[in-house]
């Protein structure tokens, strides 16, 4: 995709749905690319909501220690939420490169204490590494949720031109050669955060590690506090990198179908109302893990995995059985049979979990 940004001299595809359009038409690719990266960046949010709200609720019971009253989680996203109807408002990607620098420094800086607190409490006595499942459908559904687990980690793909857009580029100095440092390093920097917490935090806890596992770490209490506040202001930041997008296309429909004029009271009205519709589903399904499954194999895999290989054989035409050739349409495959499995292992723990949910009432973590 970063090298598709300026495939065509003299032009920048900024959004992804410019480059879908540039590949399978005008019509064709509005209608294959903005559904698909609506409901990726659209179920992002919904899950940062939902882990916003644990980790508020988790920083406040560990600071409390028992000694103040129990707060459901609804009001902690609801706390939570509060903070985005105010960042809404800042305009563009470049107003909010402040806000996106504090979260990578802080994803950086959770996943460093949560292995090395993980370590330093050792291997718990009772610990197991047994799947939790004990039937096998429910360990082929299991597995079929992990690959939607992975699918969603590696979902930066779906904001990467709009984020180039905003580097400068000239003939002698295209944007994709910065894009391309930033990508690597970024890569790097998410196996940093991502391996060392995965494995510590296994060893250390077994199957009985939660979903978040700043969640399932208590000591020391000052340390896991302080964490849990830094994955509420890098997911500050990880939400409204995923919600440009969406208000971009918003603002677009409202000012060119309802004759909108493009300014605050626009942004006002659109972005604190999108606010509050993602507010309102997390607090309505709060299943951290089970939305990521869903999410990861319905929507992140085809506009991550496959997608931009379409586009690419569509585009520049490889040799047949050439390396380019085989590695796309090996990506694609990967792609599609994550589509199709993943959300079938996502929506089953949904449904398992939703035959004992009250709705509106306080949802245990784990």
């Amino acid at each position: 995709m970063v090298e598709m940004h300026e495939m065509v001299p003299g032009k920048r595809f900024d959004r992804y749905h410019e480059l879908g359009q540039h590949a399978f038409g005008e019509k064709l690719g509005l209608w294959i690319v903005v559904p698909q990266q609506l409901v990726v960046e659209v179920g992002l949010n919904i899950v940062y909501m939902v882990t916003g709200g644990q980790s508020l609720q988790k920083f406040h019971d560990v600071v409390c220690h028992d000694r103040c009253k129990h707060i459901k989680l609804t009001y902690f996203i609801m706390i939570f939420a509060s903070a985005h109807f105010v960042l809404s408002q800042l305009p563009n990607f470049h107003s909010i490169s402040g806000v996106s620098l504090a979260a990578a420094v802080m994803s950086l800086c959770y996943s460093t204490i949560a292995w090395i607190a993980s370590a330093a409490k050792g291997r718990s006595a009772d610990v197991d590494y047994s799947l939790h499942a004990t039937t096998t459908p429910g360990k082929v559904f299991g597995f079929f949720g992990a690959l939607g687990d992975v699918a969603f980690a590696y979902a930066g793909h779906n904001v990467v031109l709009e984020i180039q857009a905003t580097i400068p580029s000239t003939p002698d100095k295209p944007s994709k050669k910065p894009m391309w440092k930033g990508v690597v390093v970024a890569y790097v920097v998410v196996a940093l955060c991502y391996f060392p917490a995965s494995l510590v935090g296994y060893w250390a806890f077994g199957n009985k590690v939660q979903d978040n596992i700043l969640v399932t770490l208590d000591t020391p209490r000052w340390l896991i506090a302080l964490a849990n506040m830094m994955v509420v202001v890098h997911l500050l930041g990880g939400y409204q990198i995923y919600a440009m997008p969406v208000f971009d296309m918003i603002e677009t429909v409202l000012v060119r179908k309802f004759w909108f004029r493009p300014g605050l009271m626009l942004r006002l009205i659109a972005r604190t109302a999108y606010v509050g519709f993602t507010m309102f589903v997390a607090i309505t399904f709060p299943f951290f893990s089970e939305l990521l499954s869903f999410f990861g194999g319905f929507a992140f895999a085809p506009t991550t995995y496959f997608l931009p290989c379409i586009m690419w054989l569509t585009i520049y035409k490889p040799k047949r059985f050439s390396l380019s050739w085989f590695t796309n349409w090996a990506c694609i495959v990967i792609g599609v049979l994550l589509m199709v499995l993943s959300p079938i292992g996502g929506l089953r723990q949904i449904i398992v979990k939703i035959k004992t949910y009250k709705f509106y009432q306080d949802y245990p973590q784990q």
